[in-house]
């Protein structure tokens, strides 16, 4: 099914009626405003999506007894007088959401000729009526994101209906226009919920309620007609008409201006400023589900000269926005948790106290990564935050343990490429790049090794040692199977060859006094260093073998406390499904002794990060001294809000790994040799792209070498100045794919690390829409 999104022509204004019950009078008011708006333009179209019950009485039937300047049109009509999702299951084929959307956007386009217009869509029953799929109204249309006008209720328990209808549209990101009911004497709801609704700033008004139908329908019939010709011309009626159409003019200015505005007060982050512009900065009106719905001034142009041209485009957010999105954006269970949690608490401080999410929230973290060594979490607001609190809880037990003081120089141990955060105390943590090099503090306190990368090129996968190492880490390796890879019990003559280097290593370091006061690893894939696909062998044995190097002052004294130092996974980018598993850590059989989480943690929504230590490293902060307490924190820490999300999209994930929400994925990957002991890894290895798909572009003579696992695709494309960060080599690709084909609506939003270009799905993504990006990746590589 093709993607559509956010509805927006200059030259047709489009408004959806929805109605805060069923008959409220949706389609009285939907009859009076086609009326209304025959004065101001010479088309006005009706368009009735679904409709249940006999065609003689269907609404849209009615509405083109009105003039010959209207048109009307019903395009899923069902005979059954019920709701929609029972009328639906008479028919022959199911009437999914995406079906539904595309007609109304399809039917919307062919009225944007050149010619100005308007439409009235209209609902059936209330906000959160069912569709024929059973989704509510409110969901099923969101995409399309139409400026909504209200129908109140005018009837008895009216007014908390439409207060409730109102808050729903709003917890969906809808614009609500305004708000029109019957002013009814009996109950007096109007004059209420227009007191109500301008506390509000919302704009709402009553008209006088139409005529009691008459048993004569000639003359009722007339009577309608005189109706639908005063309350056209009732002063709220044209206020409202004029208040709609200079909304739409103020949406189209503030839509097309945002770029230009943008380059005079923003300082956006990772960019060289000498090469922005208006004309490059991507203006996002609002997204849903993978896509953004997006504005750029080419496609203005573009729309200028093709009138029935949407002016926002959808793009698939290919960077699961910047990393954190996970169940889709706009998603209205997560929207309602933080509603409800933003009711309950707002924000209350967190020193000596605790509330039920964090409470659960920590719970849920140490017992589902099943890390026995993890006991405590502590809260921070974002990744850098998190991983600088692992570094201090670390370098405090490597001290304690060690008897170090403030004057020993104490480094950290990590691999080359690694990246932990912006903070100054984290990028002390990672080797001198184009991230740190020119901060005047960095210094850089650290060792890092190179280490062997997994690659499928040509459609073989292999290990390949990095070149500086001239052997002493083997050859390179070639698998028949991503899976193979992570078999490590069967991987015994490199297992052999890295330990006997890494211990050698580590003693030549101990005998130069080199005091580690951690080693800081990103599990698997290391992210902002270049999505480079670390061997999880290699990592395996350096875990291993830290904690093999014991001094005589550091003897282990328990079964899950740190040795050698302690063990740091920044899974950060990494962790909870973004890799398949909830832990990253899961694909080496070690466990570390801290684990940061972020990103995928609340689903995209809110920033929280979770750092989890083991009791031993916590142990190290214990004294009668405050001092020696961890003086880390900040005023959101623990926000309520975030760890309620967090609690909701970590339980929703789950969930989906329960039912086998990615069985289909999973298939493409299944290994063809049944050999392989997988249980060394703690289960299969797979990945959202498709097997298939990763073998057809690795054969693209302009790619050096691709891989895929969870919900990552990275394709790294030939350069010959050499691949790095500074690498312009992935910018072509891709401009390519956001400017999309000659007529296609739906484009490709990615970043790219210099000649490496990155795609990730949310883990909700469906299969067939990775289908589709697939094929336009598979295009542009051309």
């Amino acid at each position: 099914m093709r993607q559509v999104g956010s509805v927006l022509w200059p030259k047709l204004r489009v408004l959806q009626v929805y109605g805060a019950n069923t008959g409220v009078g949706k389609t009285i008011f939907s009859s009076l405003l086609c009326q209304a708006f025959q004065r101001h333009f010479p088309k006005v179209h009706y368009l009735k999506p679904i409709s249940t019950g006999p065609l003689d009485e269907a609404d849209d039937q009615h509405v083109a007894t009105l003039g010959q300047n209207t048109r009307a049109r019903c395009l899923y009509q069902f005979s059954e007088p019920v709701s929609p999702h029972i009328a639906a299951r008479s028919s022959s084929k199911p009437v999914a959401d995406a079906n539904v959307r595309t007609a109304v956007h399809d039917e919307l386009r062919t009225y944007a000729t050149d010619e100005d217009g308007i439409a009235i869509v209209e609902t059936a029953g209330g906000v959160l009526s069912p569709s024929p799929s059973g989704s509510s109204q409110a969901d099923l249309y969101r995409p399309l994101r139409l400026p909504v006008f209200l129908v109140g209720d005018h009837q008895l328990g009216g007014i908390g209906t439409t207060i409730s209808a109102w808050e729903s549209l709003r917890l969906r990101g809808y614009d609500v226009q305004s708000i029109a009911l019957f002013a009814e004497d009996r109950y007096d709801n109007h004059t209420y919920l227009k007191s109500y609704f301008a506390e509000r700033d919302v704009h709402a008004f009553s008209i006088p309620p139409p005529p009691g139908r008459d048993a004569d329908a000639v003359q009722d019939a007339e009577e309608m007609r005189k109706y639908y010709t005063s309350s056209s011309d009732h002063r709220a009626v044209s206020d409202f008409t004029n208040r709609f159409l200079e909304a739409h003019e103020m949406r189209l200015r503030n839509i097309q201006l945002m770029p230009s505005e943008a380059e005079q007060a923003i300082w956006h982050p990772f960019m060289q400023h000498t090469e922005r512009s208006k004309d490059t900065i991507v203006a996002i009106d609002s997204a849903y589900d993978d896509y953004f719905q997006t504005y750029t001034t080419k496609r203005a142009a573009q729309q200028a000269s093709s009138p029935e041209a949407p002016l926002l485009v959808p793009a698939f957010d290919g960077s699961a926005s910047w990393w954190t999105q996970g169940l889709g954006h706009g998603n209205p269970r997560l929207a309602l948790t933080a509603a409800h949690a933003a009711g309950r608490y707002g924000h209350v401080m967190f020193a000596g106290a605790v509330h039920e999410p964090a409470l659960r929230l920590a719970q849920t973290l140490v017992e589902k990564t099943g890390n026995p060594r993890l006991s405590k979490v502590f809260f921070t607001d974002n990744g850098s935050a998190g991983m600088e609190v692992a570094v201090k809880m670390a370098l405090r037990a490597a001290a304690v343990r060690n008897g170090w003081s403030a004057e020993d120089d104490i480094r950290i141990l990590g691999l080359q490429g690694s990246y932990h955060g912006d903070t100054i105390g984290t990028m002390d943590c990672s080797e001198p790049s184009i991230y740190n090099k020119k901060v005047e503090w960095y210094t850089g306190r650290g060792q890092w090794l190179d280490f062997p990368q997994v690659k499928m090129r040509k459609g073989q996968w292999v290990v390949e040692p990095p070149a500086t190492f001239e052997g002493a880490l083997g050859e390179v390796e070639e698998f028949e199977s991503l899976a193979a890879v992570f078999d490590l019990g069967n991987r015994s003559q490199h297992r052999d060859l890295y330990r006997d280097y890494l211990n050698g290593w580590l003693a030549e370091q101990a005998r130069q006094g080199t005091k580690f006061g951690a080693l800081i690893m990103e599990p698997i894939l290391l992210g902002a260093g270049g999505m480079m696909f670390a061997d999880p062998l290699f990592q395996r044995c350096l875990v291993e073998a830290v904690r093999k190097q014991e001094s005589s002052a550091t003897s282990a004294r328990g079964e899950h406390e740190w040795s050698g130092m302690p063990v740091i996974f920044d899974e950060i980018f990494t962790g909870l499904y973004r890799l398949g598993r909830f832990s990253a850590a899961s694909f080496l059989g070690v466990q570390p002794d801290i684990v940061a989480n972020a990103k995928l943690l609340t689903g995209g929504l809110l920033p929280l990060c979770t750092t989890t230590a083991s009791q031993s490293i916590f142990e190290a902060f214990l004294s009668k001294d405050k001092s020696d307490a961890l003086l880390h924190g900040h005023s959101y820490t623990a926000h309520a809000v975030g760890c309620a999300v967090a609690n909701e999209s970590l339980g929703t994930m789950m969930k989906m790994e329960r039912q086998g929400a990615w069985t289909t994925f999973r298939e493409s990957w299944l290994p063809s040799s049944h050999g392989l002991s997988l249980s060394t890894s703690s289960g299969e290895v797979w990945s959202m792209w498709s097997n298939a798909f990763l073998k057809a572009i690795s054969h693209r003579p302009n790619v050096d070498y691709v891989f895929a696992l969870g919900s990552v695709l990275v394709i790294a494309l030939k350069d010959p100045a050499g691949a790095s960060y500074a690498s312009a080599a992935g910018a072509g690709l891709r401009d390519k794919l956001f400017a999309g084909d000659s007529g296609d609506e739906a484009v490709i939003h990615s970043r790219v690390l210099g000649n490496v270009l990155y795609l990730m799905a949310a883990i909700s993504t469906s299969r067939e829409t990775l289908e589709a990006i697939e094929e336009k990746v598979f295009s542009a590589l051309e």
